[in-house]
């Protein structure tokens, strides 16, 4: 199999992770200002997508080290999709709460990926390859507002949820059948701890 087409998939997979992030968060306050939260509540629902990313990036990080990169990063775009549906079915803060942290742990996998990227780099085309997941940090950004204001007002958040769980879902396809794995050897002892 052609090196390209892993490299495809993790862009593919990056850009649908801050897609996500982008089309939830000029939506989040008003949905959930709805629901009847606080402006600290707000904040909460906001931020805790960033700190469940901040602490299941090492861990995925390291259990792609035990068990192999494409499990890893299978299961996380599986979270990240089901996290969508949860947010899209929201009825309650709670809920709205669960669907942002799963997101978070989901959209961790960034870890993972750029381990992916490491292993099937040279010295000479790394450099451009860890570029290429740049890009798709910065079009999911780019391009996620965009759709968030355009779903949300048309379909509410559960167009917003459904769209962005469905692209996860074709994500999770793609990556069933078009990343192998990398590793061809695995650190059954890797620690769990913060590099």
């Amino acid at each position: 199999m052609s090196r390209k087409s892993p490299l495809f998939v993790l862009f593919i997979t990056i850009f649908i992770d801050l897609l996500g992030f982008g089309i939830i968060i000029p939506v989040l306050p008003n949905f959930a200002k709805s629901l009847g939260a606080s402006g600290f509540i707000v904040t909460v629902i906001a931020g805790i997508y960033s700190l469940f990313q901040f602490i299941f990036g090492p861990f995925w990080g390291t259990l792609s080290d035990r068990l192999g990169r494409r499990p890893i990063i299978l299961v996380s775009i599986l979270v990240t999709a089901l996290s969508y549906i949860l947010i899209g079915f929201s009825e309650s803060i709670i809920l709205l709460l669960i669907s942002r942290s799963l997101s978070g742990i989901g959209s961790a996998n960034i870890s993972a990926a750029n381990a992916y990227i490491a292993d099937i780099s040279t010295p000479e085309n790394r450099t451009k390859n860890m570029g290429m997941i740049g890009a798709a940090f910065g079009l999911g950004f780019i391009f996620g507002p965009i759709i968030g204001g355009y779903l949300f007002k048309d379909f509410g958040m559960l167009g917003v949820g459904l769209f962005t769980a469905g692209l996860c879902f074709i994500n999770l396809i793609m990556a069933w059948f078009l990343l192998p794995e990398s590793l061809t050897t695995f650190d059954k002892d890797a620690a769990f701890r913060f590099k």
